[in-house]
């Protein structure tokens, strides 16, 4: 698998489209919702600037470092027969994915770490009440994210059908998953409907990583929901998956 990882980061490297867009994509959203930021009434919501930035910033970098290169390299993989030939090898088909999505669940888990420390420098928010609840939101979010990059990229045909197999979910989730628009601004019907998509959970454990506000309740909400998406999209990819191209 390190052996597979290391390839697939020299291929990466190799992608300057991709690679730009993991990179830099994540760095620059959260300077354009900073000026959202400003407009929004966070009166009675117990959130400031910071919780509503940095979360939303390690959302980004989830939805374009991990979930959309990894559609466009599965699908690439599959294109090529590379993902068809390792599978004559001694990994297993989980290694195989794994192996490739661990490049990308690096270079989010570094930007990460950037965005973090850069919003407690700009932003002032200080050190998280919760650290475990953060931890515990970024650990779901880079283990959840390539089984449905992986899924997604088996519904499509190409590697230019794959990058626009990625807007419907990266849309939703950037508009409803509390990155954008925070739940909590939201009226009661629509933020309880946003709750079920894949990234809030995410967010939501994050967030309440810096407000220190999360109910057991909505703790133990967010992980059941986190896990949900995680088993199912697991169960979908060995179902569906496509190993090589359609004729």
């Amino acid at each position: 698998m390190s052996a597979l990882a290391r390839a697939e980061l020299t291929l990466l490297g190799r992608t300057k489209a991709t690679l730009l867009a993991a990179l830099f994509a994540p760095m620059l959203l959260p300077f354009s919702l900073s000026a959202n930021v400003d407009h929004m009434d966070l009166k009675g919501t117990g959130l400031s600037a910071g919780s509503v930035i940095l979360p939303s910033s390690i959302g980004f970098s989830l939805l374009f470092a991990v979930y959309s290169s990894l559609v466009t390299v599965y699908a690439a993989r599959r294109e090529e027969l590379v993902l068809k030939r390792l599978r004559t090898g001694e990994l297993r088909d989980a290694e195989i994915l794994a192996g490739a999505a661990l490049p990308s669940a690096a270079i989010a888990l570094v930007q990460c770490l950037v965005l973090t420390a850069a919003c407690a420098v700009l932003l002032d928010v200080g050190a998280p009440p919760a650290p475990h609840l953060a931890v515990l939101g970024l650990l779901l979010g880079l283990v959840m994210w390539p089984p449905l990059a992986a899924l997604t990229a088996s519904f499509s045909r190409s590697v230019e059908g794959a990058q626009v197999a990625t807007m419907p979910l990266l849309m939703v989730s950037l508009l409803g998953s509390g990155t954008f628009i925070p739940l909590e601004v939201m009226p009661d019907r629509l933020a309880s409907a946003c709750e079920l998509l894949p990234l809030t959970p995410v967010i939501t454990l994050i967030r309440g990583g810096w407000t220190g506000d999360l109910s057991a309740h909505d703790t133990l909400g967010a992980l059941v929901t986190a896990v949900a998406w995680t088993v199912l999209a697991v169960f979908a990819v060995r179902r569906w998956f496509r190993w090589e191209p359609r004729r």
